[in-house]
């Protein structure tokens, strides 16, 4: 166990020898996956050449393809698949529940219905529509947050409140693409399948530094997640407003994931998957955030990299793909709670 304490800083963090071993074969599966990507395509390259252009840039025409072409949209499928991870790790410890997720709770149909809204009734462009998104994401966790916890009531509660609330948004979302016109229509619809096809340079560093920001203001509450998992009494015993944090760490969580539907549409399955497999991985007794992190940048970049190749030339959008496996991995999930009760 490695022990982590800035003198100027009232922080102490202890992370685990076998979290960061896992962290680091996934940052290594993920980068090889990631160069893997990089090369392949209409116009091949070997992964010696891919290396060379991203490091030296000798070759024109390589870094052409590399930087200018492929490298944006894997720099955000790490950097959102990320955001998805952290965001499903934390709401699965507040909740206390495997199914806590943005997608099945309902804050990704929330964020997706703020787009809708300046997509096809505001006409606003790219920095308008992911405020939206993030004022819809806000705006479904406040709703679900008030019905879910009057009288003080548990998580459990906040999925059941949030999987009704995701399905009246859902009807919402489906009422507003059928009254647009047919082309704004079948634009939305398409981003609404959670796509990173045409995404370039101008929106990788808004999207790290909002990334960065949120990153930065999660640090002083995670220490408060593990405290949180023992429930709420033993919260206050600890002398820490459960209720506070709870709400804190809620709206941190809709961040994460608005950012990401505002960038690519609703890509699901990613924030409920991550902090599954890497908690299996670490064998930790409660959900950590790096390896979720890890995990998700790697799920997605991996699942886009299927997404573009599959069924080449015709490239489909990745939330297909993670739909797919993740569908299957939520059977998987409702099976093994059933047997466990």
């Amino acid at each position: 166990m490695l022990v982590i304490r800035p003198r100027r800083l009232r922080i102490t963090a202890r992370i685990g020898v076998r979290t960061l071993v896992v962290c680091a074969v996934l940052l290594t599966i993920g980068a090889a996956a990631a160069v893997l990507a990089l090369g392949t395509g209409d116009f091949p390259i070997p992964a010696a050449r891919v290396l060379r252009a991203l490091f030296i840039g000798d070759e024109r025409f390589d870094r052409l393809v590399v930087w200018d072409w492929r490298l944006p949209r894997i720099l955000l499928a790490l950097a959102l698949g990320a955001a998805l991870g952290v965001s499903g790790a934390i709401l699965q410890s507040v909740t206390r529940n495997p199914l806590g997720s943005p997608d099945i709770i309902g804050f990704s149909t929330g964020a997706y219905t703020g787009a809708l809204l300046v997509i096809l009734i505001l006409g606003g462009g790219s920095f308008q529509t992911a405020a939206g998104a993030m004022i819809g994401g806000l705006g479904a966790a406040l709703v679900i947050h008030l019905l879910a916890f009057r009288h003080n009531v548990t998580g459990f509660r906040l999925i059941i409140v949030g999987i009704g609330v995701s399905a009246m948004l859902a009807s919402v979302n489906t009422w507003l693409i059928m009254r647009a016109d047919l082309d704004a229509a079948m634009s939305a619809a398409a981003w609404g399948a959670g796509s990173l096809n045409g995404l370039s340079w101008p929106q990788v560093a808004p999207t790290i530094l909002i990334l960065a920001v949120l990153s930065l203001a999660l640090i002083p509450a995670a220490p408060r997640l593990q405290i949180l998992e023992l429930g709420d009494d033993t919260a206050r015993a600890l002398g820490i407003d459960a209720s506070k944090a709870t709400g804190w760490l809620i709206a941190l969580s809709v961040g994460f994931t608005s950012l990401a539907t505002a960038v690519a549409g609703p890509i699901a399955f990613v924030a409920l998957a991550a902090p599954h497999l890497a908690r299996r991985l670490t064998r930790t007794p409660s959900i950590a955030l790096l390896p979720a992190a890890a995990m998700g940048a790697t799920l997605l970049v991996v699942c886009d990299w299927i997404a573009q190749r599959a069924f080449a030339p015709t490239t489909v959008p990745v939330g297909i793909v993670t739909g797919s496996i993740g569908g299957l991995y939520l059977a998987y999930l409702l099976v093994a709670e059933a047997r466990r009760k």
